[in-house]
């Protein structure tokens, strides 16, 4: 009877160690996704892959909780989870990192290490914040491309280099060439801006360039870098 006791008593407290470590894995989890969206500056955004850094952390912490010190239950989930076969393919190593990440707080919790998952989600997300405003590792300099077409004529032209000068931060011509017979010259320009207004007013004074036409801006800010 003592010994059914004990053992119920520890049951208790097993039960109320791994609400914890679920608990404690959700919450970082959270935190994790909630740096992924905020950093995010692809094209492909994908709902799902967000819910899986909150959902596969407390899996994750579910196996490691119902393992323990078994060798034997170590060995019965790693043989069940080979036979499922996971065929999602992520194009952005990033997405990887955030998800790996994601199950490694999951184990942490699990085992109860719960200062190495806080301190570990803590790092992680602070690394990921300074990596993505630094730009860190991305080769564009520039903020957009304006394509439009003048006048083959030397005053124009230099109209245009004038309002090029004044309004961005830095600017480079990328293509010139003679379009409608040598009547019109195409232009293709990479721009940088101090501030975001900085965009609707070079639009705004390129329009009052007589004899321009096809005036596009097209922003580079949001691409992947393939």
């Amino acid at each position: 009877m003592e010994s059914l006791l004990l053992s119920f008593g520890s049951l208790k407290m097993e039960w109320y160690n791994a609400v914890i470590s679920l608990v404690l894995a959700f919450l970082l989890s959270s935190v994790l996704a909630l740096v992924y969206e905020k950093t995010f500056r692809g094209l492909s955004w994908s709902s799902g892959l967000l819910q899986s850094m909150v959902l596969g952390p407390i899996v994750s912490c579910l196996i490691m909780i119902a393992i323990g010190d078994n060798v034997a239950r170590g060995i019965g989930i790693v043989g069940s989870l080979a036979i499922i076969r996971f065929r999602t393919n992520l194009r952005d190593p990033r997405d990887l990192i955030f998800l790996f990440a994601a199950l490694g707080i999951g184990v942490a919790c699990g085992v109860r290490s719960y200062l190495t998952a806080v301190v570990g989600a803590l790092v992680f997300s602070a690394a990921a914040v300074v990596l993505q405003f630094t730009r860190f590792g991305q080769r564009r300099n520039h903020d957009g491309l304006v394509r439009f077409q003048l006048p083959a004529d030397p005053a124009v032209s230099a109209r245009v280099v004038e309002v090029f000068s004044r309004i961005p931060s830095h600017f480079a011509l990328v293509t010139k060439r003679s379009v409608a017979q040598g009547d019109f010259m195409d232009y293709a320009y990479q721009v940088r801006f101090r501030r975001d207004a900085d965009c609707d007013a070079l639009l705004i004074e390129l329009e009052k360039i007589s004899g321009i036409r096809g005036l596009v801006y097209v922003n580079e800010q949001t691409t992947v870098e393939v």
